[in-house]
């Protein structure tokens, strides 16, 4: 298992493009991949679990991989949140 801690620094927080992108990253991974966001475990292959949890800007997260190809899922998806 494998995690990164974020913070949110799009102004308008994490909303339905960037939760598709992070979504659309995570299915392509065979690892588990999750979110945890305000004490909350969110399944981040879902962009509607992500966008439901209403994180803000300035918000901290935390991405788990867990899995086969975590490595590179966690590798992609750090790039990714460091863009939004």
């Amino acid at each position: 298992m494998v995690k990164e801690t974020f913070v949110i620094e799009n102004e308008t927080g994490l909303h339905a493009r960037p939760a598709t992108e992070i979504a659309k990253i995570a299915m392509k991974y065979k690892c588990d991949v999750n979110v945890i966001v305000n004490g909350k475990t969110i399944n981040a292959k879902s962009p509607l679990m992500i966008m439901s949890a209403g994180i803000k800007s300035k918000t901290e997260l935390e991405i788990l991989c867990d899995g086969e190809d975590e490595e590179q899922a966690i590798k992609e998806l750090k790039h990714f949140c460091s863009l939004i």
